[in-house]
């Protein structure tokens, strides 16, 4: 008789779970690069919103006027690339700090929690923040998120090397230990 085509690994689940397995609690699932997507491209909204709203779009118009660089108003142009990291850090850090996550993973239904499943401390955030802030750097944060995608793709745990660097990970919520549920906000 052939062998069969089929194979069996023990402990079941995804590729992702698996790697997994050793540290996260049991049924712990990662969240879907697509989700993570959506969940930054809603945090980018409310911003953009928010900051548009309030300077009638003139914030934006400095943001992206790379030909002012060789001008006088090099400056105010710097200035506006400063606040604008600066924004999304304060919101990505404060946001974790007080939900565990920001508003777009909230909507997304995704925590943001240690290899263990246990909640994020206050110290932590920060950190995660000043990472996350790559991504919304006008036009090379295109390119790193490009890259994030390529390497949560390659990596067995589907982890972000945003993730690798912070020991977290971008679980479903509803997946995690009652105890931690019951952290979030």
């Amino acid at each position: 008789m052939a062998d069969s085509p089929i194979t069996l690994v023990e402990g079941g689940g995804t590729l992702a779970q698996q790697a997994m397995a050793a540290t996260a609690p049991e049924g712990m699932l990662i969240a879907p690069i697509w989700k993570r997507v959506v969940a930054l491209a809603l945090d980018a909204f409310l911003i953009t919103v928010v900051i548009g709203l309030l300077t009638s779009g003139t914030f934006y118009i400095y943001l992206v006027a790379f030909d002012l660089l060789l001008t006088t108003q090099a400056p105010f142009v710097i200035l506006t690339l400063v606040i604008h990291i600066m924004t999304y850090w304060l919101y990505f850090k404060y946001t974790g700090r007080n939900y565990g996550r920001s508003l777009g993973q909230r909507a997304m239904r995704i925590a943001i929690v240690h290899d263990d499943g246990s909640l994020l401390g206050i110290a932590h955030w920060g950190r995660r923040a000043f990472h996350k802030t790559g991504y919304i750097i006008p036009v090379l944060g295109v390119l790193i998120g490009l890259y994030h995608i390529v390497r949560i793709y390659q990596n067995p745990s589907h982890r972000s090397p945003i993730d690798l660097a912070n020991h977290t990970v971008a679980a479903v919520d509803w997946s995690l230990p009652a105890i931690t549920r019951q952290g979030l906000r």
